[in-house]
């Protein structure tokens, strides 16, 4: 039988844990599974809490545990051979800036797993934190925006009262503080020159569900993308649009209607994209769709640029939580972190400028948000991968790929097996290049 191992992040602010104590000693009971963990400082649970599992407490590399678990990118020179690695990679999309830590992973002879590729048979992910960071996401978000209403003098501003979601102890915290926002709002209203107030959330996954669940505490009502137009004025209330596929992009063949299986497929061959129309709208854009380099992009530097100049322009702040780098949101330059959360784009400049202030929108584009809510983030996570955690206990990685026995799920979202690309993934030839 693998022994587990439990790595410890090194990722400023990043204090989850793929499995919690609770989980470990129900694996240790039930299916014998032995673990050792990685001593840390800055993980969530601290080692007291995982101390009656009788775990080795010791550093992971060179070490007995044959698969390791963790939550975020690890180190080139982590990885030996044999050794079985399962963390969000980030390289599926070929990420630049993750292939050389792709090619040590193929150079150690390892295997990596990445729990965004276990999936069911329709493709939706089965182990996550998409909700959690929405929530976080969200909060953050009305956070800057209160900042950035200070800076313009806007008022009244009832976002002002809102704290940085590291400033909460917990969930129940968190929605207390929107509780309080929801007062403020009902009590002094939203500013004249941005009513009607029009939140805008594109996507309808796990992202957006978070960060739609805090927002629904607040009053509001929603609104259609086909009637955004007609919103009615109401400073006590904001408004909610929830935006699909067909909301952001259009067949470039005027003659052809949408069909989401042919946008899938086919991508920005046969769409481009429409959402900028909506955008006149909106005072906050919350960024929670998946996007690849196949898809149009939501927001392009162009049409930021222009918009920007036009005096009856409402948006304030966009929440970028899927993070793309140059990606839906083409300004988005570069990640955040929860010290830091935003950054503005000089829509004259081109360029971007830690914190509120300057010509141009504030982005949030925090890239690992759950961990702005450690402990519950980290429960429901490992609430879905622990039914996995035995199958991993007792599979041989020593086979040939086609004799490993897994279940599908995890078998599928192997990206490199003993240090080959899987058949796959093969297309990340191109990218390592």
């Amino acid at each position: 039988m693998n022994v587990i191992g439990l790595r410890k992040e090194d990722k400023p602010f990043e204090s989850r844990v793929p499995i919690i104590p609770e989980h470990a000693r129900e694996l240790a009971r039930k299916h014998r599974i032995n673990f050792v963990i990685e001593p840390s400082e800055q993980r969530a649970f601290n080692a007291e809490e995982y101390k009656d599992l009788e775990a080795d407490m010791v550093p992971l590399k060179g070490g007995l545990a044959r698969v390791i678990l963790g939550i975020k990118e690890m180190p080139n020179d982590f990885f030996e051979p044999g050794k079985v690695y399962l963390f969000f990679s980030h390289t599926i999309k070929g990420q630049r800036h993750n292939m050389p830590m792709l090619k040590s992973i193929l150079d150690a002879k390892s295997t990596l797993i990445d729990y965004e590729r276990i999936l069911d048979e329709t493709g939706k992910r089965l182990i996550f934190f998409g909700n959690w960071a929405g929530m976080a996401g969200m909060s953050d978000t009305l956070h800057i925006l209160g900042q950035r209403l200070d800076i313009e003098g806007i008022k009244p501003n009832p976002f002002h009262i809102m704290k940085p979601t590291l400033g909460h102890k917990d969930l129940h915290e968190l929605k207390d503080g929107f509780k309080a926002l929801a007062k403020q709002i009902e009590s002094e209203g939203l500013p004249r020159s941005l009513d009607p107030f029009v939140v805008g959330f594109a996507g309808y996954g796990n992202v957006s569900k978070g960060a739609q669940e805090l927002f629904d505490i607040l009053p509001h009502e929603s609104v259609n993308p086909e009637q955004i137009h007609k919103a009615p004025h109401n400073r006590h209330l904001l408004y909610k649009c929830v935006f699909r596929e067909e909301h952001l992009v259009e067949p470039i063949d005027a003659q052809v209607k949408f069909n989401l299986q042919d946008y899938y497929e086919h991508g920005t061959t046969k769409y481009r994209g429409a959402f900028e129309r909506y955008i006149p709208y909106l005072t906050v854009l919350m960024n929670c769709i998946y996007w690849s380099e196949k898809y149009p992009r939501l927001v392009t530097k162009e049409f930021i640029s222009t918009h920007w100049s036009d005096k009856h322009r409402k948006l304030r702040v966009i929440g970028d939580i899927s993070c793309d780098i140059e990606g839906a949101i083409e300004f988005t330059l570069e990640a955040t972190n929860p010290g830091e959360p935003a950054f503005t784009y000089l829509v004259n400049e081109d360029r971007i400028v830690t914190g509120v202030s300057g010509h141009g929108p504030v982005v949030m584009a925090v890239d690992n948000l759950p961990c702005e809510l450690p402990r519950e983030s980290s429960a429901s996570f490992s609430s879905t991968l622990l039914k996995f955690v035995p199958a991993l206990a007792n599979a041989d990685f020593t086979l040939p790929f086609d004799r490993l026995d897994l279940p599908r799920e995890l078998k599928d979202a192997i990206i490199v097996y003993q240090g080959q690309l899987t058949k796959n993934y093969e297309y990340l030839k191109h990218h390592l290049q």
